[in-house]
């Protein structure tokens, strides 16, 4: 057998999984978070043996999360500072005012039981808490590092401090800025490393969409099928109407971006936090006027993130579709990705 024929026949056998992902709209994203909801729902204890598995595959989020941001932070150039600090204010604010918009909107309209069994309380919780995870993992694939850096500011509302802070409760305003701190301890280091030593970006930049994939099974295997039950149509209507403000956001956004900066990206920030679920708990705690509606609340929170979970992708991969299209923003001949442009 010749060399040539020995090569052709190992390229048959190579099944170039991660390319044909990469291939599908948030294929990254969306193709382990099936996986593990799955896995999670039929085997729910096969993520918890124990050893490397439950510490990877399981607990493995937080970490996963530091590697990917330090990884990001490599990306950043020097000279780009300024627009993900930019974007990160921006989104972190436009999230933020449209959630307690509407849950005062839906307060003032329906009284504190709220619309269809989702108190106004839970509409602030579900609008203003974004998926920081799934918005740093879109990022790679629709966003440039000045995106994923704005994940420093996002991270801010990945959390109950909003929550409260909307409902008068301020008294654990620390939170926030420790949260802060540890998100931007491996941003500054990738940033940093990533600005004196160019073979360390470029194996971050490689390293990217490995990182995206198991980062994103630790997050999937945390919930299972069962909590859509648990919520029932409620909770399945506060993911659709979280899911739904991505349009919003998407052209609010843009319209307050440079032209050649605009993209996909604001609809990244129409979900709902996978750890919104604890916020009821929190509020609770410092209201306890609403500790009758917590139970509920709960379920309908968590199910919420898992609705959103699934259709942001498609929301956010439409827009960039759209965008590619028309050659608008990103695609633009002014933009980044003008030269690739369909």
């Amino acid at each position: 057998m010749s060399e040539n024929t020995a090569l052709n026949e190992e390229e048959k056998k190579d099944l170039d999984i991660l390319n044909k992902m990469k291939k599908i709209p948030g294929g990254l994203v969306i193709i382990p978070l099936v996986i593990a909801v799955i896995i999670a729902t039929f085997f729910p204890s096969a993520f918890q043996i124990g050893g490397y598995v439950t510490a990877l595959f399981y607990n493995g989020n937080a970490a996963m999360m530091g590697l990917f941001l330090i990884v990001c932070g490599s990306a950043i150039n020097i000279k780009q500072v300024g627009m993900p600090l930019y974007k990160g204010i921006t989104l972190t604010g436009i999230k933020f005012l449209l959630g307690v918009a509407f849950g005062l909107f839906v307060g003032k309209i329906f009284g504190e039981a709220g619309f269809l069994g989702i108190t106004p309380f839970v509409f602030i919780a579900a609008i203003t808490n974004s998926n920081g995870s799934l918005y740093i993992s879109l990022s790679s694939q629709f966003g440039n590092a000045t995106d994923t850096g704005a994940i420093s500011i996002l991270s801010l509302n990945d959390g109950p401090f909003f929550t409260l802070v909307a409902l008068g409760a301020t008294g654990l305003a620390s939170i926030p800025f420790i949260s802060l701190i540890a998100t931007l301890v491996p941003l500054l280091i990738g940033f940093i490393w990533g600005n004196v030593d160019k073979e360390f970006r470029k194996a971050c930049s490689t390293a990217q969409p490995i990182i995206t994939f198991f980062m994103t099974i630790s997050i999937g295997s945390k919930t299972n099928i069962s909590t859509i039950v648990t919520a029932g149509a409620s909770g399945i209507i506060l993911g659709l109407i979280s899911a739904a403000t991505a349009i919003i956001f998407f052209f609010v956004f843009n319209l307050l971006l440079p032209k050649k900066e605009r993209n996909a990206m604001g609809a990244a920030i129409g979900t709902t936090a996978l750890n919104s679920a604890m916020t009821p708990a929190a509020v609770a705690e410092a209201d306890p006027t609403l500790a009758p509606y917590m139970e509920s609340a709960t379920a309908q929170c968590a199910t919420a993130s898992i609705i959103t979970l699934f259709i942001c992708p498609f929301i956010v991969a439409f827009f960039d579709n759209f965008m590619r299209k028309h050659k608008i923003g990103i695609y633009s001949p002014q933009g980044w990705k003008g030269g690739s442009a369909i």
